[in-house]
């Protein structure tokens, strides 16, 4: 049975695009959110604290420390999320007075299932891996999930994700969930984006 796609950005065509694996989720999704511009949105279903290595250095940090840098270089970040952030990184979250006061917005859906980065609007990651150490962080190999995903620069793609990711943003989809009823802060309403830390 065929589908019928009504937006033709999702038509069938030839995308560039290239395979995603192993390490090369932290070397390449990292390392364009180290070098973003404009903004990172970033969504999820698990949200983990997450450590980074420090640039030429065989130490670590937490890459709260790197969004923390790109927020004071005036990026946006938007990080759309499915359940409550694990302790770590509230707690890591707290120590981050410039995150806290809202340079890093978080909005929680317990429908999104999605992993997906996008930065500045040109690079896009589609894939398995969630915002953890396990998945996107600077794990070693023996403890790192096996994880797929690619990476493209399409702007059909990138147009269509940002719009998805827009669209659960802004609550669009909260009128009709069958979920409203369990959910804690629905996005459509007023306000939602102030205290975006729940559960603190």
């Amino acid at each position: 049975m065929a589908c019928e796609l009504t937006d033709p950005r999702l038509a069938m065509r030839p995308v560039q695009m290239r395979l995603v694996t192993g390490r090369d989720h932290y070397e390449t999704v990292i390392g364009a959110v180290r070098q973003a511009q404009t903004s990172i949105w970033i969504t999820t279903a698990n949200l983990k604290e997450m450590r980074v290595e420090v640039a030429g250095r065989r130490r670590y940090r937490s890459v709260l420390d790197v969004l923390d840098d790109r927020v004071a270089a005036g990026v946006e970040v938007r990080l759309l999320h499915a359940a409550l952030p694990s302790r770590p990184f509230r707690d890591a979250f707290d120590g981050y007075p410039r995150l806290v006061a809202g340079g890093m917005e978080l909005r929680l859906c317990p429908r999104v299932h999605m992993k997906a980065v996008v930065v500045d609007g040109r690079l896009l990651y589609l894939g398995s891996a969630n915002w953890t150490g396990a998945g996107l962080g600077a794990k070693s190999v023996e403890r790192r999930n096996f994880e797929l995903g690619i990476l493209t620069n399409d702007e059909g793609l990138l147009d269509a994700v940002q719009a998805e990711i827009d669209r659960i943003w802004r609550g669009a989809a909260c009128r009709t969930c069958r979920l409203r009823d369990t959910c804690e802060a629905p996005l459509d309403l007023e306000g939602q984006h102030e205290g975006q830390h729940e559960g603190r």
